[in-house]
């Protein structure tokens, strides 16, 4: 089955309106420099000397959070979160939506500029604090 994709907007009325809760799926320090208020960190890859590498923990961080949780993913552009959010349901995860844009916006395929605006350029709340365990490292310790 295909993950539902959503824009911005629509991620921001499921949180709101519908108690989906936001997992950034960018590295640590993306994350850091600013990302959706009240989001949970959760790498779907890891950024190291070498470049990105896969994060082999991310199933089992993402265990903290129940089969059945509302989830919106999202990354920096929609292809790692789109990639997250197919592990998750098929890992057993139930209410997954993707999405889309990320949180800067999503390249056009065919002139490599913004087609659409991410979170950020969308102007929803953004913020460089992280709530309490809401971090990667918190996360990983088990204390959502």
């Amino acid at each position: 089955m295909a993950v539902k994709r959503v824009s911005p907007a629509e991620a921001r009325d499921l949180i709101d309106k519908q108690g989906y809760v936001y997992v950034d799926v960018r590295s640590v320090p993306e994350f850091a420099a600013g990302h959706p208020t009240g989001a949970y960190n959760v790498p779907l890859m890891n950024m190291g000397p070498g470049g990105m590498t896969p994060n082999a923990d991310f199933l089992a961080v993402m265990g903290t959070f129940p089969k059945d949780a509302k989830l919106v993913v999202g990354c920096k552009a929609g292809g790692r979160s789109a990639r997250a959010a197919s592990l998750l349901e098929s890992a057993g995860y139930t209410s997954v939506v993707d999405q889309r844009a990320g949180f800067e916006g999503a390249p056009d395929p065919s002139t490599g500029r913004i087609g659409e605006p991410g979170w950020r350029p969308a102007g929803l709340p953004v913020t460089t604090e992280a709530g309490p365990g809401r971090t990667y490292e918190a996360l990983k310790a088990g204390r959502k």
